[in-house]
């Protein structure tokens, strides 16, 4: 594709119509659009921009790397949102070449991400008026049907043959208005099963499973479960410490074996897991 200028093609789309940009993205996006975010507080060593186009009427999220480790987990991120499709995933739709690097591009949408270390420190998940605060507080049936969401996302993940890394509350954009959740930020995930070549894989010690601190281990689709279960397990509490259980004995019976440490005595993928919890 031919560029002009800073790279926006002749009547072409100024995100989806553009292979290379020359200038720096912060200024090519506030040359095309209105830049209303910036998240530059990353542990992903990545900086994004939420972007409003006024003449289309639309709004847009683009992501770069700033580090070394944020160019991998986007090139990892590219190849994962070309194998997994869900309409609770928001996806990568374009990617753009920099001088340094790529940039993404992905539909802006609405909603809180419930917890975000990086914004408000530690003890957010519980102070009032927090998104994870707000969200616990809903009623039990609408905590359910989110969860129900990520579920079936994690479905059309195993189907691709991807295993989940870094799931954590920091990946779960949810808005309150429209009662609707959605997956961001999986740029972790990875196809499996794979053995561990490292002393851990990135992510939240709460979700995580025993075998991702195991070098050596196999992650596979058990290991998505207990991300899975753990999810289900903080969201249905009222509080932080696990200690007030909104759901049923027979639902904490289920995560109960998904979260077991021994991968063996959980359910053997997704699917299982997700059908037991129903039955629940």
């Amino acid at each position: 594709m031919e560029q002009l200028g800073g790279g926006e093609s002749a009547g072409g789309h100024p995100l989806l119509n553009v292979d290379r940009v020359e200038e720096p993205l912060g200024a090519y996006l506030a040359r095309i659009g209105d830049v209303f975010r910036v998240f530059g507080k990353q542990d992903s060593g990545c900086v994004a921009y939420g972007v409003r186009l006024p003449d289309r009427g639309e709004r847009w999220f683009v992501k770069t790397a700033i580090a070394a480790v944020g160019r991998r987990s986007l090139e990892r991120a590219w190849g994962f949102h070309r194998a997994v499709r869900h309409p609770v995933i928001v996806p990568q739709v374009h990617r753009i070449a920099l001088r340094d690097g790529t940039a993404v591009v992905m539909p802006w949408r609405d909603g809180e991400v419930l917890y975000d270390p990086a914004e408000r420190g530690r003890g957010d998940r519980t102070s009032p008026g927090s998104p994870m605060a707000r969200f616990r507080s809903l009623p039990v049936d609408r905590i359910e049907a989110a969860f129900a969401d990520v579920l079936n996302a994690h479905l059309a993940v195993e189907a691709a043959g991807y295993v989940a890394v870094d799931l954590y509350d920091g990946a779960l954009l949810y808005d309150f208005a429209a009662a609707k959740m959605r997956l961001v930020d999986l740029d972790e995930y990875r196809p499996g099963p794979f053995v561990l070549d490292a002393e851990r894989l990135p992510g939240s010690t709460r979700f995580m499973a025993p075998e991702e601190f195991e070098r050596g281990a196999t992650i596979d689709s058990r290991t998505t479960v207990h991300a899975l279960g753990r999810t289900a397990r903080l969201l249905l509490d009222a509080g932080d410490e696990e200690s007030a259980w909104r759901g049923t004995a027979a639902q904490l019976a289920v995560l109960e074996r998904a979260t077991h440490p021994d991968p063996a005595q959980r359910f053997a993928g997704v699917r299982e897991f997700r059908g037991a919890w129903l039955r629940s």
